[in-house]
């Protein structure tokens, strides 16, 4: 572990949100941190890069620093424009709302630390299980983070992983433990509701029931329904090699 790391912490919910905010009072404990992260909320912004329009930053106070554009703008930015040095580790969250099963591939908060990956930076993503519910727990997320975080920071992680960890929005006493645990599959039901405005024009919203998970076991979505902490490694190589190699038989 080194000395004195580096940390980087992001999100996709905005420099303002009591997610980061926690996170990075807890991370504190193992090293120096900097946020860089978006100046509003970025949802569902994916893997998205600006590329078309001009990104400023704005240093808010110390250590913490806003940008208008994406969580993969903020990580990209900071690695190579605002911080002196690589970071130790990269850690994006603390994400409202869960970011379990198919959620990976549209979340802005995943994507943060999956950038990190791609440069090679160990990175974890972190979000607390959230349904709607008015209270938040964030601590609990908070200091399981510094947890893990100390372990990859001595144990680092083999190039092009992330952690993607999802914490049950529960009082620490209520936490049924941690499970490492492969992705799920949600079902959202019916995704597209139609309504009609002031005006008789037809709109649309894409909606869906966030509490519904396909049974697998061993998976994201069992393991936070159960209370548990899951832990799910992601790869950043999307390439399928058992296909690949099946598919070298293939005559065209």
């Amino acid at each position: 572990m080194p000395k004195t790391p580096l940390i980087l912490v992001s999100n996709d919910d905005g420099f303002r949100s009591d997610g980061i905010r926690e996170l990075a009072r807890a991370l504190k404990r193992l090293g120096r941190v900097v946020i860089v992260a978006p100046d509003d909320e970025q949802s569902a912004s994916s893997h998205s890069l600006t590329l078309h329009r001009p990104l400023r930053v704005t240093r808010q106070e110390e250590g913490i620093y806003s940008v208008n554009g994406t969580p993969t703008d903020c990580i990209t930015l900071a690695v190579h424009t605002i911080l002196k040095k690589k970071p130790n580790l990269i850690v994006s969250g603390i994400n409202r709302g869960a970011n379990v099963c198919d959620d990976v591939h549209y979340s802005g908060t995943v994507s943060a630390a999956v950038e990190g990956a791609l440069m090679e930076i160990p990175s974890i993503a972190v979000s607390l299980v959230v349904f709607g519910e008015r209270d938040t727990h964030y601590g609990p997320a908070a200091a399981f983070a510094a947890r893990l975080g100390r372990r990859v920071l001595r144990e680092k992680l083999p190039p092009g992983f992330v952690l993607n960890v999802n914490v049950p929005n529960l009082p620490a006493s209520k936490l049924r433990g941690y499970e490492f645990t492969k992705l799920g599959k949600r079902d959202f039901g019916d995704v597209i509701v139609e309504n009609i405005d002031p005006r008789g024009r037809k709109y649309y919203w894409i909606a869906g029931n966030d509490k519904r998970f396909k049974n697998i076991p061993s998976s994201d979505g069992n393991g936070v329904l159960s209370g548990r902490i899951t832990i799910t490694p992601l790869q950043v190589d999307l390439t399928q090699y058992r296909l690949l190699d099946n598919m070298k038989d293939w005559k065209l």
